[in-house]
């Protein structure tokens, strides 16, 4: 097999990843020069070295990121980073490079290039062996590009180095012992836990603020009540009402409608339980003639409400008359229409005159005192023209301004703190239950109907870490590294639920035959993730100093 794969290999290079990073890096040409931390706007008068690459060069960039996005495709076939990741990877990917220079690691030879093609990820079957036809469909895929094969040949020579790099970083991954054994522990040991779920919602005590109580909680916590830029508006509507008693309904217009929309009408049937209401059929028409009739005056006023709307803005653009001008006023009033003014909003809280509709909010924001006006806008009620008055800074607000507001986020917080407390306390009367021998269960519903919440008890029967329950939560071990039989966990906080762990039983198996196959397993999977943390640790120090040092330069 091996043989086969270096002839192939050898026989088809030039194909092999033809154009390879034509479809897959130039994407991110186009992109990536704007990435944070890197780009600059003085690209032409600035130079930022980074181990042989200028970081304000768009040249160097392309090549940084075409090399980094091209490593990550090869090793598994696509690319999971987002930006900020891709930077970092990018930038530590370079680094090593650098390394491997000083350190003089050499160039791979083609055998040892064909070796990691051999064991890249994207061309193992489903056994995990390098499969022969995954590769050469990858090789006809490449056919149809055009990429450059001294760029791929390049990325796969530094990734080799790279690797040979890592590997004198890392390490040996040196573990102790007792560390082994404590993580075969936390694994292999099997447990029984209980979990008793508080609910939030089932906890309402009475809480009362006095004005004293809300004026230090609104004091202490200003930042929270900053009134957000607000913008000052008013609005020239054509409402429907004024439009439905000048449409005329033919009745093909209705029937047309119905045969085009069915799904809008109710079948006029009583509804059957378990089972939806039918739209109407075609016999079922003169049935529902009211309601379709009326939705064709609807959709024509609304039609005739656009287009006046419309016509309005258009003729105001072509009067070019002033924002607030006397000339503006008489326009609206020749044409028998009104300004009505809107109390200022912020974008988050638009008022309910100008409806639901968020293009209206986006388009008011827009305007300013060069573009005082609107286009025509749809609303529930017609359509509408905005007109801009002027505009709010963000400022602080009185307490008189946010008094619910402040009142309801207060009684939340010491609802919180106190749901807190009620936590610590279950625990202890939990405990003391136990104690004496109750059952789980029996003790969980006496403690609930003592402090009147709703408290939901599990038992979980044995199981290791190895194989968890699927509902059990992740988050909860941690708090296992600290619980022994029969003790009780600190409240875990979920937000509408609380959790307190019982640990009903805990059996701790053997670790004293360090030869054990498992022993060994769960050492070098230790020592791997000990040489990667060292690596990555050395490699960001290289990384940042050298960041450093043409940050330095530019101040």
């Amino acid at each position: 097999m091996i043989s086969w794969i270096q002839r192939a290999f050898q026989q088809h290079f030039r194909v092999v990843f033809a154009v390879l990073l034509a479809g897959l890096i130039v994407s991110f040409i186009m992109t990536i020069g704007a990435a944070p931390g890197i780009g600059g706007p003085s690209r032409q008068t600035r130079s930022r070295p980074f181990f042989g690459l200028n970081l304000d060069s768009e040249e160097d960039q392309r090549h940084l990121f075409g090399d980094a996005n091209l490593s990550i495709f090869l090793q598994i076939g696509y690319n999971p980073y987002d930006e900020g990741r891709l930077e970092q990877y990018a930038l530590s990917r370079q680094a090593s490079l650098a390394l491997a220079n000083q350190l003089g690691i050499p160039a791979p030879s083609q055998n040892e290039i064909t070796d990691y093609i051999k064991a890249l990820p994207r061309f193992s079957g489903d056994t995990g062996q390098f499969d022969a036809r995954k590769y050469s469909e990858f090789r006809d895929s490449l056919k149809r590009n055009n990429t450059g094969e001294s760029d791929v040949s390049r990325v796969i020579a530094d990734n080799i180095r790279i690797d040979r790099v890592n590997k004198l970083l890392g390490g040996p991954g040196f573990v102790l012992p007792s560390e082994v054994k404590l993580q075969m522990s936390m694994m292999e040991t099997q447990w029984s836990l209980g979990l008793a779920n508080i609910d939030y919602a089932s906890f309402q005590p009475t809480i009362t603020p006095t004005e004293a109580d809300l004026t230090k909680f609104f004091t202490e916590n200003k930042s929270r009540y900053v009134i957000p830029p607000q913008i000052e508006l008013s609005y020239v509507e054509f409402p429907l009402t004024a439009y439905l008693n000048k449409v005329n309904v033919t009745e093909p217009e209705v029937r047309a409608f119905f045969d085009a929309n069915p799904s809008r009408f109710q079948k006029p049937s009583l509804p059957q339980p378990g089972k939806p209401i039918a739209p109407p059929a075609p016999a079922d028409y003169a049935q529902v003639h009211p309601e379709v009739e009326a939705a064709v005056r609807l959709d024509k006023a609304k039609r005739l409400a656009a287009k006046d709307a419309s016509d309005f803005a258009v003729a105001l653009y072509d009067r070019k008359a002033a924002a607030n001008s006397t000339d503006l006023n008489n326009f609206i009033t020749q044409r028998n229409l009104s300004l009505k003014v809107l109390a200022p909003f912020s974008q988050d809280r638009p008022p309910a005159e100008i409806g639901s509709n968020p293009q209206i909010v986006e388009e008011a924001f827009k305007l300013n005192k060069e573009r005082y006006f609107s286009d025509a806008l749809p609303t529930e009620t017609g359509s509408i023209v905005l007109f801009w008055n002027g505009e709010r800074a963000a400022r602080d607000s009185t307490l008189a301004e946010v008094h619910a507001k402040v009142a309801a986020d207060y009684v939340e917080q010491q609802r919180r703190q106190r749901f807190d407390d009620l936590g610590k306390t279950i625990r202890d009367q939990l405990a003391a239950h136990l104690k004496s021998g109750e059952a789980f269960d029996k003790a969980v519903a006496a403690v609930a109907a003592v402090n009147k919440v709703k408290i939901e008890a599990t038992v979980h029967p044995t199981f290791s870490l190895q194989q968890p329950p699927r509902d059990l939560d992740q988050s909860y071990e941690a708090a296992l590294r600290h619980l022994n039989k029969g003790d009780i966990s600190d409240l875990i906080d979920h937000g509408q639920k609380a959790t307190l762990i019982v640990a009903l039983d805990k059996k701790v198996p053997a670790m004293d035959d360090t030869n054990s196959p498992q022993y060994q397993q769960m050492r070098q999977q230790l020592q791997r993730g000990t040489a990667s943390t060292n690596r990555g640790e050395y490699v960001n120090v290289l990384v940042q100093g050298e960041l450093a040092k043409s940050t330095d330069v530019g101040n």
